[in-house]
């Protein structure tokens, strides 16, 4: 008679059959779209999250990202296949553990891996035989094999053949409307071909297209590979806008114009500078591990300074125009338009807003900031003093202010209202292109 299956066979059993239980640890901008994936593939699904206040709304089918819907959220709340939880105990049932939490900069701009290292701790106390482990989130090469494994390990079991460890990293872009996250191909890399092969296989239930890659360390790197071609193209284009700017040339219409090439061409867009989880944090990420092998990634580091430059760019433009009607920065009456990091989300995550903020009331300015999806901005880390309500965009309000800058785009905003009665705008997004004639002065920045 043949011997018991082997962990691998029970898990790729279960996969196969849709009995297995999918765990998701951190209920964010990543996980919770990847729980939905899961569910929708129809497993088992349990959330887990330590802020309870998200726990508590998906219980009750409340969605806290606006931007995914309700009704996913209200339909896996009247399910028995879902289970939203603040319990680490209740992980113990998956038979899959997706990690999905964050990777900020510490203050000195080092990775802080305390989520990760912490997350795979509570996975540890309820690891067992069969199980898959899977980190998602963003961080440099070799942390799957040589910092969450050990972890693991330190519990008896033996990776690749009792319990099995992946990368998969996440590819969300909140807001997009053209793919979604079973759309987006997935990358998956183990720390062994076994782990690997089961990882591509579970994803594959729920994901479109799994891209299977050698190892974990070819999926960390190539994730911050995508992420470091953006911020150094973003880079490009802000250092080429001043400088454009002071030539009298557009940077927009020079942008229109060459991407009309049908080759060798990819338009990237000036900003106020970088926001969201990603691009201002992972590059950093490759630097910090780069030391430890002897080199130095200047261009990586040139382009961070770049971009973290913008937002001083877009306040001495304030400045400038404000200068212009013969009034200072201090005691004038700014109004910021938008305040997520990108168009048409409430994403504040790393948003260049809070720093413009800041930086306009360090010049002594009176400010104020309209956005429709975010109504308070209740302040991060460096920016907690910054507690502001958005105040509803009117003739009257955008008159009463010396200054309009224009931060994000969005498209609730009434871009024409402002250019009827703004005396001055100040536009890092050019927002202001299709809004028709502007009555006020109006300058790019």
């Amino acid at each position: 008679m043949p011997g018991p299956a082997t962990p691998a066979a029970q898990l790729e059993a279960r996969i196969h059959d849709r009995s297995a239980t999918v765990g998701v640890i951190g209920l964010g901008y990543v996980g919770l779209p990847l729980l939905r994936a899961f569910f929708q593939a129809g497993f088992r699904v349990v959330g887990f999250d330590i802020d309870d206040q998200k726990i508590q709304m998906l219980r009750r089918g409340d969605s806290y990202l606006k931007h995914l819907g309700t009704d996913f959220v209200q339909a896996m709340a009247k399910s028995d296949r879902f289970t939203a939880t603040s319990d680490p105990q209740a992980l113990g049932i998956a038979d899959a553990i997706i990690l999905c939490v964050p990777t900020p900069l510490g203050k000195h701009g080092e990775p802080d891996m305390s989520f990760i290292e912490k997350s795979t701790a509570m996975v540890a106390k309820v690891l067992r035989k069969g199980q898959l482990v899977s980190l998602e989130s963003t961080t440099y090469p070799g942390t799957t094999r040589g910092d969450c494994q050990p972890i693991l390990d330190a519990t008896g079991l033996k990776a690749g053949v009792d319990y099995f460890l992946a990368f998969s990293p996440e590819r969300e872009d909140p807001g997009r409307k053209d793919h979604s996250t079973q759309s987006i191909p997935k990358l998956v890399g183990g720390v062994d071909p076994e782990s690997g092969r089961l990882a591509t296989m579970l994803y594959a239930a729920a994901i479109q297209k799994v891209v299977p890659v050698d190892n974990a360390e070819v999926a960390e790197a190539a994730k911050l590979l995508e992420n470091i071609y953006r911020c150094v193209n973003i880079a490009l284009v802000n250092e080429l806008k001043p400088v454009l700017a002071a030539m009298g040339i557009d940077i927009w219409k020079v942008i229109d114009a060459a991407k009309t090439k049908p080759f060798g061409f990819q338009a990237f867009y000036p900003g106020p500078g970088l926001g969201g989880h990603c691009i201002p944090i992972d590059p950093y990420y490759l630097t910090w591990k780069a030391r430890e092998f002897g080199h130095h990634t200047r261009f990586i580091e040139l382009a961070g300074e770049i971009n973290h430059a913008m937002p001083h760019y877009v306040v001495a433009r304030a400045v400038e125009g404000l200068n212009e009607f013969g009034k200072p920065m201090r005691g004038s009456k700014v109004l910021v338009i938008g305040l997520a990091y990108k168009p048409d989300v409430d994403d504040v995550r790393e948003t260049p807003a809070a720093e413009i903020i800041k930086l306009l009331f360090e010049h002594g300015a009176k400010v104020q900031y309209h956005d429709p999806h975010v109504p308070l901005f209740a302040g991060m880390r460096k920016y907690m003093e910054y507690r502001m309500h958005s105040v509803p965009l009117t003739p009257a309000n955008v008159r009463e202010a010396d200054c309009v800058l224009i931060v994000t785009d969005h498209a609730a905003v009434d871009w024409k209202l402002i250019g009827a009665h703004a005396r001055l705008v100040v536009d890092s997004r050019n927002a202001m292109a299709k809004a028709g004639p502007i009555a006020g002065k109006y300058l790019q920045a």
